[in-house]
């Protein structure tokens, strides 16, 4: 009896120990998980990390880019001197200025003008020519971007190095006690300073063709510029009358240009005729 109790004994704990290591081997039995396997957020390591400059919807973030816009406006107008001075007022109300303004005032043989060189800032300028159609009737509308985003980095970079040559010049002038190396180091420094202050200024000018768009502005009598190519029948069919008026009046003024030379023509040839017919009358006579 106790020999079968204690084979029981044996084999309940065996089973009990073969259970716990089943157990622990399968807890431990799942893939394994590196220190680095996971990040807290969730995110698995070994995948490479976004880019910075792409979201999370795929749109590609672009830096600030160095853009030039330059364009021409030509309008018609009833009166081009007042239509200049409200296109300065609009330059004026969108923060911008007028660089030149040159009038050109009605006389007998010339219809009156006006050609303006306006500066706008960039963020301004689509409101901007905008309001400048609503002067009149447009001819032409021109617009031209040019990036020059490269050639600005290029010119900071450029500044950065002659700005660190220049600084050490002047650490090395304040330490020179020879009056050759004094010299030498004068010399160095004046050609790096000059160097600086080119680039310097070519930056700022640069900087205020971006910031300020050019545009200049063709201000037209009416009559005086062909309008735009018709679009549809009907514009077509507008322009070709017109046309056939101009030509008709063309040829009125003309006639009236040549009828006083006809007259005085008609009357030269009708005193030769007279001449002749009473020279042929008297031999007849005769």
């Amino acid at each position: 009896m106790k020999r079968t109790l204690a084979a029981t004994a044996i084999v309940l704990a065996a089973l009990i120990l073969s259970g716990c290591t089943s157990s622990g081997s399968s807890d431990s039995s799942g893939p394994p998980v590196s220190d680095g396997g996971v990040t807290d957020g969730g995110g698995v390591t070994g995948e490479p990390a976004p880019d910075k400059g792409v979201t999370g919807g795929g749109e590609v973030v672009t830096d600030n880019r160095d853009v030039i816009t330059t364009g021409t406006v030509s309008l018609t107008v009833k009166d081009p001197i007042e239509a200049a001075q409200t296109a300065a007022d609009i330059t004026e109300k969108a923060g911008g200025r007028v660089d030149s303004r040159t009038e050109n005032p009605s006389v007998d043989d010339q219809p009156a003008s006006a050609n303006l060189v306006l500066r706008i800032p960039a963020d301004e300028l689509d409101n901007a020519v905008v309001e400048l159609k609503k002067l009149g009737t447009v001819n032409r509308v021109s617009l031209n971007s040019t990036d020059i985003t490269q050639q600005t980095q290029d010119i900071e970079a450029r500044i950065t190095s002659l700005q660190t040559s220049v600084d050490r010049l002047l650490s090395l002038m304040a330490k020179a006690t020879d009056a050759t190396d004094l010299i030498a180091i004068e010399s160095a420094l004046s050609q790096r300073q000059s160097e600086l202050e080119g680039l310097q200024a070519q930056r700022d000018y640069l900087a205020d063709q971006v910031d300020f768009s050019t545009i200049s502005l063709e201000l037209y009598s009416e009559g005086t510029v062909d309008p735009p190519n018709p679009d549809n029948f009907w514009d077509g069919l507008l322009a070709g009358w017109n046309a056939l008026m101009s030509a008709l009046g063309g040829a009125l003024v003309a006639i009236g240009f040549l009828l006083p030379w006809l007259a005085v023509l008609g009357a030269i040839g009708a005193v030769v005729l007279l001449i002749v017919w009473l020279s042929t009358r008297k031999r007849k006579a005769a």
